[in-house]
């Protein structure tokens, strides 16, 4: 096979062979990126021989990178940010381009935030494809290693190369069922109740976010779920108390009770933290902004 010249390589190129690292699978890469099998295979193939190495073997149901293909997540993830610097002053116009996203945030903010903002750019004529997924505790490499472009949280990594800015702040409230209990009066009540929450993946409760000068220890939570949509099914019928940001009744909430915490607490934030390599990009930015003035809005409506 005749060597292919490296200048034909391009950008599309190395975030496909990004993506095939990421996920492992060059049928789930094709369908990230929103191309055939075919395409991806074939980018493959032309990066295989360039390199002369087979950059990703089988192994098992799927395939495993090489050690050549290890070696270039690094450099290739720079060469990408480079390119993008590129085009930092560009002249943006959202109707004019393909805008695509990965978004890490938990049932809470997704559902406060996307869905509004999806229907404003279907509205406006934008193209606009966004992937969301669950942020739990989210780690710096979500966004380091290109894994997602954006992350809305209360408990934000801290990074030198990481920005972050706070969308909009509440109190925690106690949700539970008013037609089997009422909510506790006192913090010993409190304590003693059966309480349900969210277990993140990579370890902790929702409970961390409480931040109170009366509390000596977390409650224990009977149940724990992986997801906050799985609240609200346990808590009906039962004497469960589930303590969550009061913006969660206009959510997945919304069937139960909220009272105030019989407690003093501070109140809770979401941020919003993105990688510095998008900081400038014009296209991170207009996500950011809409992302923003919806989160603004949400502030008037505790």
């Amino acid at each position: 096979m005749s060597k292919i010249d490296f200048y034909q390589l391009d950008g599309q190129i190395l975030k496909t062979f990004l993506t095939i690292l990421e996920v492992s699978s060059v049928s789930l890469a094709a369908e990230r990126l929103g191309v055939t099998q075919s395409a991806v295979s074939h980018t493959l193939s032309k990066l295989r021989a360039i390199l002369g190495d087979p950059l990703f073997v089988r192994s098992g149901q799927g395939i495993a990178p090489t050690e050549t293909a290890l070696s270039m997540k690094g450099p290739v993830q720079d060469v990408l940010d480079r390119m993008r610097a590129l085009t930092d002053e560009r002249v943006f116009d959202p109707k004019s381009e393909e805008l695509s996203f990965v978004v890490a945030a938990n049932d809470m903010q997704r559902d406060l935030i996307f869905p509004e903002l999806a229907r404003n750019a279907r509205r406006d004529g934008i193209s606009l494809s966004l992937e969301l997924k669950p942020s739990g505790v989210p780690s710096v490499a979500l966004l380091r290693d290109g894994r997602c472009d954006l992350i809305l949280t209360p408990l934000p990594p801290d990074a030198g190369d990481l920005f972050q800015q706070s969308l909009f702040t509440g109190d925690m409230k106690c949700f539970y069922d008013p037609a089997v209990t009422t909510p506790p009066k006192t913090l010993a009540e409190y304590m003693a109740a059966e309480h349900i929450s969210v277990r993140f993946a990579l370890g902790g409760t929702a409970h961390r976010l409480l931040k109170s000068p009366d509390l000596t220890e977390f409650p224990n939570a009977n149940i724990k779920v992986s997801n906050f949509s799985g609240i609200a099914p346990f808590v009906k019928g039962t004497r469960l108390l589930a303590t969550e940001m009061e913006f969660k009744r206009f959510t997945s909430l919304s069937d139960l009770a909220m009272a105030p915490l019989p407690f003093a607490t501070e109140p809770a934030t979401i941020f919003m933290v993105w990688h510095e390599r998008a900081n400038n990009d014009p296209a991170h930015k207009w996500l950011r902004n809409q992302v923003k003035e919806i989160g603004t809005r949400l502030g008037f409506r505790t």
